[in-house]
């Protein structure tokens, strides 16, 4: 299980903004000159809070998280031949504990004050993106309820084709169509920051929130991968290559997804990529350093690894969160 604090998710933002503020000022920068705020997050982890009171209702469920086991292979079952890419050509995704949608159906089904939530239309349902927007721009007074394509085609629920929330998918995981967020591109005006209850100041109240991108499609961004056939690998908790496949998505025979990249305004196109998605990469030098002791820093690892020239075809792979791409096998293991 792998779940955080969605407050402290919150808190942590509110801080960053006004250190930067207040490290800016000693800059002599004016932040009278900050034009936009752009919200970037972790993909995948699922939040549903309550709209009425502004409070999260259970632990955001975090995307490498495995509770979601039996929640997929129950679905499973409904699936003719228990084929887990039944939903590709609409989603690009496969049946898998990564994504938002059993992350959601397990909470509908476990935590009695979610489902009593969206029994009283008290609920809404996001990723965290979604949250931040939320709770930036009024949270229970008046916040924006959305996410960007690059996010919701990371739920299941969406169609990359249509840019809509798919009825037959919400029907297959049961989810209610009234908790979703609106879905929008990932450059435009959502809405502008409120003061922060937190800090009395709130010193970017009033600026537009008008970039929203899910990480790895921001790294793609932040890299200027722009042309098709370009591709970025990003090193974090996991391992993630995505290639801008341009405007048409394409459909691997081989295990990898297909995402959307970025749709840099309303009217603009969608561009699409491939990915690979590893869940363990970076979290797999942690776990040398505080589980096995063999290093006491993670800059040792390099060092490690260099002084010896050969492994004799001895291989470690950390699959403590099961496989993702390509095998999209959640039990095994490392």
């Amino acid at each position: 299980w792998v779940e955080q604090d969605p407050k402290e998710i919150l808190n942590s933002v509110y801080e960053c903004v006004e250190k930067t503020c207040e490290k800016m000022k000693q800059l002599n920068i004016n932040i009278a000159n900050i034009r936009a705020i752009g919200v970037t997050n972790q993909r995948e982890t699922t939040v549903v809070w309550d709209k009425t009171t502004g409070e999260p209702l259970y632990n955001a469920i975090v995307w490498l998280d495995l509770r979601t086991q039996s929640t997929v292979e129950r679905l499973l079952k409904k699936v003719p031949g228990r084929n887990k890419t039944f939903s590709k050509f609409k989603t690009g995704l496969p049946l898998s504990t990564y994504f938002s949608a059993v992350k959601l159906r397990w909470l509908l089904d476990n935590v009695e004050e979610i489902r009593k939530a969206v029994e009283d239309q008290r609920a809404m349902f996001g990723t965290i993106d979604s949250w931040l927007i939320w709770s930036l721009t009024g949270g229970k007074n008046g916040g924006i309820h959305c996410t960007d394509v690059t996010n919701a085609s990371r739920t299941m629920l969406f169609n990359i084709h249509s840019l809509e929330w798919d009825p037959e998918l919400c029907k297959f995981f049961d989810i209610p169509m009234e908790i979703l967020p609106n879905v929008r591109s990932s450059s435009e005006i959502y809405g502008v920051m409120v003061c922060f209850p937190v800090f009395e100041s709130g010193a970017l109240t009033g600026v537009p929130i008008s970039g929203c991108l899910g990480d790895q499609s921001a790294a793609l961004v932040g890299q200027m991968c722009f042309q098709d056939g370009q591709a970025k690998n990003t090193y974090g908790t996991g391992c993630f290559l995505l290639c801008n496949t341009g405007q048409k998505s394409v459909f691997s025979e081989h295990g990898l997804i297909t995402t959307i990249a970025y749709k840099m305004g309303r009217d603009k196109p969608t561009f699409y990529a491939l990915e690979g998605s590893v869940a363990i990469a970076g979290a797999v030098v942690r776990w040398l350093r505080d589980n096995l002791g063999i290093a006491q820093t993670s800059q040792e690892v390099e060092k490690l690894a260099a002084d010896v020239g050969t492994s004799y075809g001895c291989y470690f792979v950390p699959a403590f969160s099961g496989l993702y791409a390509p095998y999209w096998e959640p039990s095994a293991r490392g």
